[in-house]
Parts: C-alpha cells; sequence; structure tokens
C-alpha cells in the first residue's frame, strides 16, 4: 500500500468510524472491515504517511477497541466467579481454572486469574465496577485504586480515576498511605541461546531433568534453570549487581536533560499536554453483552456462556493487535506524545504493554501466515494455540501444525511446539531458553562466577557446563530413588498428568481397569494422574478412561467438559 493509497483509506476509516457504535456483532464486523484497510507500511514507504491524521485515528479506533475489550474482560470475570467455586472446574474436567480458561476458552490461564481477582476486588465496589463496565475507567485505574476506593471514599476515587492518569494516581494512592498499589507488572520475557555440543548438552539436559524431579515435572525450562543458576550462585557468589536495560527508556533518556527520570517526563507531558487534551475523549461503551450473567449455576449454560464470550474476545484481541501493530510499527505513540509505547498502552488503552506487545506480534506473524489467520476465524484454532503456532511455524510446515493445533489440547501443542524448538537448536549446535529478563541476568552472574572460579575467561557454552555439573553433583545423590512400577510408568508419562488439557503433575498412579474389577499393575494398565484428577475427578466418576496406556487411552467427561479438540470422547 503506497503513501497516497494509506491515506486514502485513514480518511475512509475516519469517515467509517464516526458512524459505528460497539454494541452488536454486526457492528463489530463493520469496524473490523474498516480496520483492516489500513495495511502495515513497508519501511522504504513510511516517510510518506501523514502522521498527525494516521496517529489520531489510529487512536480514535484503538481506545474504543481497548475500552470495548475491557468491559467485556468485566463479563468474562463475572462468570468465571461461579466457575471457580468449589469442584466446578473438576466437573467439567479441569483441576484448575486456569486449565479450564486455556482449553475451552483460548484464554491464558494467568489472564483468567487476574480477571477473577478484578471481579472480586469490584464486587464490593459497585461503582467503580460500572465505571469499568461502561468504558469510563479503565481496567488499569481500577486496579490503581482498588485499595483506597471503597465505602463513602469510593465515588471520589471514581471521579478522579476518569480525569487523572495512572501515573498520577498511583503517586495518590501511595500518598493515601498505601504502599503497594496497582497491578503487578508482566515478567518481560527474552530469548537465550548459547552455543553447545553434545557433551554440554548431555550434561544440561541431565541437570535440567534432575531440577524437573526437584521442582516438579511440568515446571518450565526458565524455572529449572534458574534453579541451576541460584543453586552455583549459592556455592559461588558473584557479587556484582545486576543490570537493567529498557529499550524505549534509554531511547526517551538519551534525548531528556540530564538527571531527567522516565516519570518526570511522563510528568511533564501529561502537564504540557493538558492530559492530552487534544486526543478523543473516550466516550462510554455499550455494553457488549446484553445478556446479564445472573446467578448462574448451571455447569452447561456457564460454559457455554463462557465460550461465547471467548469467541467475542477474540475477534476484539485481533482488532487490539492490528491497530497496536500500526501504531506501533509507525511510531506514532510520539506524535501522539506519550513518553514510550508502554506509557501510551497504561494511559490511553488501560492495558500493559507486555499483552499489547503479544498481541501486535502475532498479527505481525498472522499477516505473514493467512492461513493461521483464516483457521482463527473459523474457530479451529484458539487465540492461544495461535500464539504457539506462530512461534514454531513456516510456510513449508504451516498447515501440519494447524492440523496438531485442531486436534490436541493446547498444553498438548505446547509441549510438542517446545519440543520442536529445541530439536532446531540441537542441530544447530545451541541451546535456546526463554526466560523472564531477571533470569537472563542471573544467568549471566552465573558464567561470571564460573569464570571467577576458574580463574580464567570461559566460553558460555564452558559456564553452563560447569554450572549443569555442579547442579548433578549436588542433587543427584539427594534425588536417587527406588526403580518400581509406579516410578516407571510415571516417567513414561514424563510426569505429567494424563487427562487431556492438564497442566499439573503425576504424583499419582491409576489403574485404568480398577483392580477392584479385576485390573493389575502391567504398565498398560497404569496411567500418571495427578492428585486432584485422580481422587476426585476419576474415582468420583466425571472423567472416565478406557483403553491401553500409553497411547490407546480414550476419555469421557460426563458434564460435557474437556478441551473442545478430537483428542477426547463425548
Amino acid at each position: 500500500m503506497t503513501p497516497v493509497q494509506w491515506a486514502s483509506a485513514v480518511l475512509f476509516v475516519l469517515t467509517m468510524s464516526e458512524t459505528l457504535t460497539l454494541a452488536a456483532d454486526a457492528d463489530l464486523d463493520a469496524l473490523a472491515a474498516s480496520a483492516f484497510e489500513l495495511e502495515p507500511v513497508p519501511p522504504h514507504e513510511r516517510k510518506g504517511v501523514l502522521r498527525d491524521e494516521a496517529a489520531l485515528l489510529l487512536d480514535r479506533l484503538l481506545v474504543r477497541v481497548a475500552r470495548g475489550r475491557g468491559a467485556l474482560d468485566l463479563a468474562i470475570g463475572e462468570a468465571l466467579a461461579p466457575l471457580s467455586v468449589g469442584d466446578r472446574t473438576l466437573r467439567l474436567g479441569f483441576s484448575c481454572l486456569g486449565d479450564y480458561s486455556r482449553e475451552r476458552l483460548g484464554l491464558a490461564g494467568s489472564t483468567a486469574e487476574k480477571l477473577l481477582r478484578l471481579v472480586r476486588a469490584l464486587g464490593d465496589r459497585p461503582l467503580l465496577r460500572d465505571a469499568v463496565r461502561a468504558g469510563l475507567v479503565s481496567a488499569r485505574k481500577a486496579e490503581t485504586i482498588v485499595p483506597v476506593a471503597r465505602g463513602e471514599d469510593e465515588a471520589r476515587w471514581v471521579a478522579l480515576a476518569r480525569v487523572e492518569t495512572v501515573r498520577a494516581l498511583a503517586a495518590a494512592v501511595k500518598a493515601e498511605g498505601c504502599s503497594e498499589s496497582g497491578p503487578v507488572p508482566d515478567e518481560a520475557m527474552e530469548r537465550v541461546v548459547l552455543a553447545a555440543d553434545p557433551e554440554v548438552r548431555a550434561k544440561l539436559d541431565e541437570a535440567l531433568a534432575l531440577a524437573g524431579r526437584q521442582l516438579g515435572a511440568t515446571v518450565p525450562r526458565w524455572q529449572r534453570l534458574e534453579a541451576l543458576c541460584e543453586e552455583y550462585l549459592g556455592a559461588h557468589p558473584d557479587g556484582l549487581a545486576e543490570a537493567d536495560s529498557d529499550d524505549d527508556r534509554v531511547s526517551l533518556l538519551e534525548r531528556a536533560p540530564t538527571g531527567t527520570s522516565l516519570e518526570e517526563v511522563k510528568s511533564w507531558l501529561e502537564e504540557e499536554t493538558g492530559r492530552w487534551a487534544f486526543l478523543d475523549e473516550v466516550a462510554p461503551v455499550p455494553l457488549l453483552d446484553a445478556d446479564e450473567p445472573g446467578p448462574l449455576v448451571d455447569l452447561t449454560a456457564l460454559d457455554g456462556r463462557l465460550r461465547r464470550l471467548a469467541r467475542l474476545r477474540e475477534r476484539w484481541d485481533e482488532l487490539v493487535g492490528h491497530l497496536a501493530l500500526l501504531l506501533r510499527q509507525l511510531g506514532l505513540w510520539r506524535d501522539l506524545q506519550f513518553a514510550s509505547f508502554g506509557h501510551y498502552c497504561a494511559e490511553r488503552l488501560g492495558l500493559s504493554e507486555n499483552a499489547v506487545r503479544q498481541r501486535a506480534s502475532l498479527e505481525r506473524r498472522l499477516h505473514e501466515l493467512p492461513a493461521l489467520r483464516a483457521a482463527m476465524r473459523d474457530g479451529r484454532v484458539t487465540y492461544e494455540k495461535a500464539r504457539i503456532v506462530a512461534a514454531v511455524a513456516d510456510e513449508s510446515d504451516l498447515d501440519a501444525w494447524i492440523e496438531k493445533a485442531a486436534c490436541l489440547p493446547c498444553i498438548a501443542l505446547a509441549r510438542e511446539a517446545e519440543a520442536a524448538d529445541e530439536t532446531q537448536t540441537c542441530a544447530r549446535g545451541e541451546v535456546a531458553f526463554r526466560v523472564p529478563v531477571r533470569v537472563a541476568s542471573l544467568l549471566e552472574s552465573a558464567c561470571r562466577a564460573a569464570q571467577r572460579v576458574a580463574g580464567r575467561p570461559l566460553a558460555p557454552s564452558e559456564c553452563l557446563l560447569r554450572i549443569a555439573e555442579h547442579f548433578i553433583a549436588t542433587w543427584k545423590p539427594l534425588l536417587a530413588g527406588r526403580n518400581t512400577v509406579q516410578t516407571r510408568v510415571l516417567a513414561r508419562d514424563r510426569g505429567c498428568c494424563q487427562v487431556p488439557g492438564c497442566s499439573r503433575a503425576a504424583v499419582q498412579v491409576h489403574h485404568v481397569t480398577f483392580r477392584s474389577h479385576g485390573g493389575g499393575d502391567e504398565p498398560a494398565n497404569l496411567v500418571g494422574l495427578c492428585a486432584a484428577h485422580h481422587l476426585h475427578a476419576v474415582h468420583v466418576g466425571w472423567v472416565r478412561v478406557f483403553g491401553k496406556a500409553p497411547q490407546r487411552l480414550r476419555w469421557s467427561f460426563r458434564a460435557g467438559g474437556g478441551p473442545a479438540t478430537g483428542a477426547t470422547v463425548a
């Protein structure tokens, strides 16, 4: 799309957006159709874009979409609340709310927990709840003022949240004597790749397996790596302070006067722009779902409502990702007078920077892999599954990954993707981890400590080898166990609960054919399960398993639950 075509599309979408509301599916379709008239601009054509017009338009659309999605999030959280009570998720075949959310709704478990916390916090704050539901106050602002917006003070804080910034609200809450306020920030993740010959990989795999036995089979690889580094640093302290970096912050502070902090720049921009008075005021958002949830206790009705809301949320997420990709690629948050992209996300969208970046990154991949977008829109692939596929697939194997995504539970798909990534990095003579920034810093500290102990410079692979060998020498004697049928079955099942969609570790062995019905202790009749599925779901009868382990098992869920894939039997 040329700059002239982009300018024409901007004017067209600007006209269309004036007439759209957010109440009905038809309006959502029209909003999406108009938004997708704006395509990503190649780098060599970006100089010709009408930046002022594009910035104002994208902000207008993105803010409306983000606030509408915020109201929808509240509706999902309100429906999750009764489902989280007692054993209702187990009746649907899931050991926890996070597994249900990921497998049935396509939402990350951490997202479901966050929405549930917000709904519970707003339970005795009706004014704040109504303001969030109407889009007058963002969820980010609501999370910030929850500690103080109660009782007679609630109305005052809601009125303040409608006009003040997130930064100003956080400062006001702190002034009230609440030292901790606002949402817990998402951990930034980064990819660490190191050269690793067969010897280093073998030792590292052994050490990571031992860490899995120590921490639990379902603990992610980065947490196992963290354990290795902490163990080494416990015996060989580094003593150096960890470094902190932020691309947006470094870029901004280079332009700011000496001694100016990012918070001071944010405050200055708020005052200079009159809290961005030149931008459109956020209008109330009509209810996205006219049916009030009510006191639903019927699992089928509750599950159906949540799945409908989740599908609607996926459509909003696609719009958020598309518009955020355009705004971020063009750097238009600068034209809108924000200190960083994260500053824009917090103040205008009410979303965390990581959440918006994640959606924008997926949208970029969907432009490269249109078949994956079609699979999402057809309902064959959920948002969470699309994220997994987008990270590992290319045009040559995309169809195969989409087929896997359609028939595998999300947790199984993630494990296959991780195994595929390990295979590829191994073939290149490398080892890769996706870790939080703090764990990357911890690994650097452990490598420095290894060099200090050696008394000479070491390659990163040599450092990794020494860290792994230390962990093995420390923990292998302590974790040695008896070689029984049960331990062999748990090892065969990789220490994971075998109920489709379960993310928990297997801690018990279940007889597929009960011993009371003549079942024996042969491995084909034994399957590893977590305690919740074994003692409650299976033996109570909510989940049933037939066949022979490990490859010929069939599962059924009495309440019609379980992952919505071909892996289950109704």
